[in-house]
């Protein structure tokens, strides 16, 4: 996926991170080493004055100062090696340390990006994403067809399969979702679903309750002191990969919300980026509480999925009751 600057830049500053930190332990060890391990330093400087020495008669073109220089190098690090043995630590104590030696802290392995910066990114894009502890148990692993029955279990059937579809063609199609039916029946539950497939297939996605979204939305319009603080997330609503606006029809809604909802799906939209909206409204209550162009660019844009059955959330209190 292409991270945005802000993400890679997050990315980044964590790899420096780690690298000035590994930095400073080698220089407490050999600082450490120094004082405490009698004629490691001598050592150390031997190296450095017999490196300077060799490199300069090659220079002159002595064709064996090469050989002479690896071969005195040798007998020194032995030297040194036995010393910190000697005094009970590991032969390896002043070596470079690195979180993930493949890549040397560097998060790139020969111009390719190691696997510790592609697991950066996905501990990223979860921690961005809003939802990372809800994700733990709502996925499909713990997805079960058990609370629907007929035409229920129809619709869930085929909204789960037009969920994978979304998930498996993302990279390919461009496509937005719209979940809507009775409450608790697993709108929400299955926006998590495609959540976390695609965080872990590297794509960002973020989650907002629309009551969450709306007071984002009316911070970044008129909280002028912390303009700057809110504009990455400002903008990271129209740039994520994918959008998720739960249980939309439950904030207050006035022609404010009405006019900044348009411009974010319009946007995001136009930049063909992916969204998914959940509502416990009807198609009818969802045209009359917003505008016509925002219905219309719903119904245009957006597989319409109804999701209909029991209230799952009442059932399980119901189950828990009973113990």
């Amino acid at each position: 996926m292409a991270l945005t600057n802000s993400q890679y830049d997050t990315i980044i500053k964590g790899f420096e991170a780690k690298q000035n930190r590994n930095r400073k332990l080698l220089e407490e060890r050999t600082a450490y080493v120094y004082s405490h391990v009698a004629g490691y330093q001598e050592l150390d400087e031997t190296v450095s004055s017999v490196s300077v020495a060799q490199g300069r008669r090659l220079l002159e073109g002595d064709e064996n100062a090469l050989v002479t220089l690896k071969q005195t190098i040798r007998e020194l690090s032995d030297k040194k090696r036995k010393l910190l043995l000697k005094f009970g630590l590991p032969e390896n104590y002043l070596e470079p340390v690195y979180d993930c030696p493949d890549c040397k802290d560097t998060g790139y392995c020969e111009g390719v990006k190691c696997h510790c910066f592609k697991q950066a990114e996905i501990t990223l894009l979860y921690q961005q994403s809003g939802i990372r502890e809800m994700l733990e148990s709502e996925n499909f692993t713990t997805l079960s067809y058990d609370y629907y029955q007929g035409e229920d279990l129809t619709r869930f059937k085929n909204t789960v399969l037009t969920c994978k579809n979304f998930i498996n063609n993302f990279n390919s199609d461009y496509h937005n979702l719209f979940f809507y039916g009775t409450v608790g029946t697993g709108k929400s539950f299955l926006s998590g679903c495609v959540a976390k497939e695609l965080i872990e297939n590297g794509h960002s996605v973020i989650y907002f309750s629309a009551a969450g979204l709306f007071d984002t939305l009316s911070k970044f319009k008129f909280d002028y002191k912390n303009a700057d603080e809110l504009h990455k997330e400002y903008e990271d609503l129209f740039q994520c990969d994918l959008l998720i606006i739960d249980d939309l029809g439950t904030e207050y809604t006035n022609n404010l919300v009405s006019s900044e909802l348009f411009s974010l799906i319009n946007d995001r939209h136009l930049r063909q980026k992916a969204t998914i909206i959940s509502t416990n409204l009807s198609l009818e209550d969802f045209r009359n509480r917003y505008s016509d162009r925002i219905f219309s660019r719903i119904t245009s844009n957006y597989e319409i999925c109804k999701i209909t059955g029991p209230d799952i959330r009442m059932f399980k209190k119901r189950q828990q009751n009973r113990k």
